[in-house]
């Protein structure tokens, strides 16, 4: 896909998700523990979405960027550069890439980021994401909590 200085971005294939599991476990973005697990990414890809991959020359994975769609909206999950690459601008080119995927896709964006992260907030910021107003988000990661 596109390529800048040593990096590249890529579609996602399956056969990465050992690797995306690992990055997005070391970087606390997600994983098997918050079920995102290999049958979900793939079923968010059928549905629509798109999961980018940002890799280094030698194809390490240092980046990834997850778009889902409910068909009203499209939800960037997992948005995050590896330690080691962060302020080399790489975050910029995902994202842009990533708002190209979206507006292909046609729906309004939505990303949740933690308040006291004023580096991805300025980012998300600079690319048009506005605050939702005064809302917390809430969830249910448990499914067995709700049965009798």
């Amino acid at each position: 896909m596109k390529s800048t200085d040593g990096f590249y971005i890529r579609d996602y294939q399956p056969i990465d998700y050992d690797k995306v599991e690992r990055f997005w476990d070391a970087s606390g973005l997600g994983g098997k523990h918050r079920g995102d697990d290999a049958s979900i990414i793939q079923e968010t890809l059928d549905a629509g979405g798109y999961l980018l991959i940002l890799c280094s020359d030698s194809a390490e994975i240092i980046g990834t960027s997850w778009l889902t769609t409910d068909k009203r909206r499209t939800y960037l999950h997992h948005f995050g550069i590896a330690e080691p690459y962060r302020g080399k601008g790489l975050s910029k080119l995902l994202l842009s890439a990533s708002m190209k995927i979206a507006a292909k896709i046609g729906f309004q964006v939505k990303i949740e980021v933690h308040r006291n992260n004023n580096i991805a907030l300025n980012l998300y910021e600079s690319a048009g994401f506005k605050p939702l107003g005064d809302y917390d988000v809430f969830i249910i990661r448990d499914m067995t909590s709700l049965k009798d």
